[in-house]
């Protein structure tokens, strides 16, 4: 490996010269490149390349491939970059993976040479040649021709020194796919997920439907949405927060089993678990119950681990999670009681936040019993589920959709998946009553009135679907980001999501966009 080592030594990446030289300049002196490249009659932004590999592919069948007498013609970003008398070698960086090539002035003539010369790290060629081993074992392709298909004008940053900024990797994501693989990883770790998802449920006969991300009224979650306006209706409309009542609606048509891979929007906070983006999959099984889905859901992230990791234990923040069935299930009350020694299970709501405040949880603005028993359990419970486990029976103030317990009427058929100390999924018995949903719809309306951002308002023709008749239904929602989280060690929801929003640019920060323009307004003036 002495030609790459040395190319590292004596061929840094040019954002570390941003020290010393502007941004401006540097892109000032890439955009005079461009011009020198044409002024050679080399288009810098041509159309297209044919292919014949993917680099991944090369380094996967190297030995059968420098047998053929066929050369190999590539695409990539020049990562590396280094000049020996008459030969350059670089590296290669396309999607797949990173390969050595090898540029002699008189197998590729004078003319190339000189081009590549003028060649900047961060831009991106064509190339065709045969495949070599060089002496220290480095695979290779032995380049006879090249072309230039995207001259870059902005420097690549340096990984070790240019891009460890949280925000600028956030907000530039793109830079921080060229020079991080590790991040282009965990990116293709998380459509394999979403795909084995997929497949499993389609499998299971799941219809993959969908549903209004635009609606004229929000529901099927406790969240805060956002509103905009429709102009030529003139009404109010919201962006969704769950897919829930919509899924039931095609429940109550007539399909047995459907489900959705879902964009949701909650107008909320943000912290490492929480994004107002987020990605769910909802799904629906009638005649089923909550312990039905329970088992769906073992054998689904089961298959979904293995799928990936080909084992089914995973490593997430130094813990090793067992996804083999069956789960731990455990009760909302008897968990706090386990923890805390306090049964909240006969306290009404005055004694409920007499005993939360005795354990130091605070419990201003919480309008209910089931608001309190929720707040004590997330204060006390909640982290020290590290294993997969079914949080289950919560209390009716706090599942508007769900059905009442079959053993007692003060607590709903419905469990939460904590795996690593976070909420992963959420299902229910579907409440199918239609009185008893419009009861529960009026008393969200009275938290509504009361301050409660987060209640349901009422959806009278989810209350007319309801009346036409909708099956005994379990439910399941899933957090997307979250999953992927846990199976690719990730610990912030931001790691996982290609492009998530950030606040506007700190002020004196000089937009790209300002310096091109200035190059283009000289170059007029010429």
């Amino acid at each position: 490996m002495r030609e790459r080592k040395q190319n590292e030594k004596d061929n840094k990446p040019e954002a570390s010269e941003q020290i010393q030289i502007p941004l401006a300049q540097l892109i000032k002196t890439r955009r005079e490149k461009v011009r020198e490249l044409r002024g050679r009659q080399v288009n810098p932004y041509p159309y297209r390349f044919e292919l014949t590999h993917h680099l991944g592919e090369i380094l996967a069948d190297f030995d059968q491939l420098e047998k053929g007498d066929e050369p190999v013609r590539v695409a990539g970003r020049i990562m590396l970059k280094r000049k020996m008398g008459k030969v350059f070698f670089a590296d290669l960086l396309d999607a797949t993976e990173r390969i050595q090539v090898y540029v002699r002035k008189d197998e590729v003539g004078p003319g190339l040479f000189d081009v590549f010369d003028i060649l900047d790290l961060g831009d991106i060629i064509g190339c065709e040649g045969k495949l070599m081993v060089t002496k220290t074992g480095e695979r290779t392709i032995r380049v006879s021709s090249f072309e230039v298909l995207t001259k870059s004008l902005h420097p690549l940053p340096d990984k070790h020194s240019g891009l460890t900024d949280k925000e600028m990797r956030y907000r530039r994501r793109y830079a921080d796919l060229i020079v991080n693989p590790e991040v282009r990883e965990t990116f293709v770790k998380r459509a394999r997920i979403i795909q084995t998802i997929r497949d499993f449920l389609n499998e299971k006969g799941f219809l993959e439907v969908e549903t209004p991300i635009l609606q004229p009224l929000y529901g099927g979650g406790m969240a805060q949405p956002f509103k905009t306006h429709h102009e030529k209706l003139d009404i109010p409309m919201y962006l969704r927060i769950a897919d829930e009542l919509y899924l039931k609606r095609l429940i109550v048509g007539g399909y047995d089993k459907v489900w959705e891979f879902c964009k949701d929007f909650r107008n909320e906070g943000l912290d490492r678990l929480h994004y107002p983006e987020f990605s769910m999959i909802e799904l629906y099984w009638a005649f089923a119950d909550y312990r039905d889905i329970a088992r769906l859901l073992e054998e689904l992230l089961r298959h979904t681990v293995f799928t990936l990791h080909e084992r089914y234990k995973v490593t997430y923040d130094e813990h090793e999670i067992d996804f083999e069935p069956p789960f731990k299930w455990v009760t909302m009350l008897g968990s706090i009681k386990e923890q805390t020694g306090v049964d909240f299970t006969e306290l009404d709501y005055r004694q409920a936040m007499v005993q939360a405040d005795k354990l130091g949880v605070e419990t201003e603005d919480l309008l209910n019993r089931g608001k309190v028993i929720e707040a004590v359990w997330e204060a006390k419970v909640e982290a020290t589920l590290i294993q997969p486990t079914f949080v289950a029976d919560f209390p009716v103030e706090i599942s508007p959709l769900a059905k009442k317990h079959r053993e007692d009427d003060r607590l709903t058929e419905r469990f939460e998946l904590f795996i690593a100390g976070q909420e992963v999924a959420n299902a229910f018995s579907e409440l199918n009553d239609p009185m008893d949903q419009l009861e529960r719809f009026l008393q969200q309306g009275k938290a509504l009135q009361a301050g409660d951002k987060e209640a349901q308002p009422l959806d009278d023709d989810f209350i007319t679907a309801l009346a036409y008749g909708m099956p005994p239904t379990g439910g399941l929602g899933i957090g997307v980001d979250r999953v992927v989280m846990l199976l690719t060690n990730q610990h912030s929801i931001r790691d996982v999501i290609f492009f998530p929003q950030m606040k506007e640019m700190k002020e004196g920060t000089i937009p790209v966009s300002q310096i091109l323009n200035q190059i283009l307004e000289e170059e007029k003036g010429e």
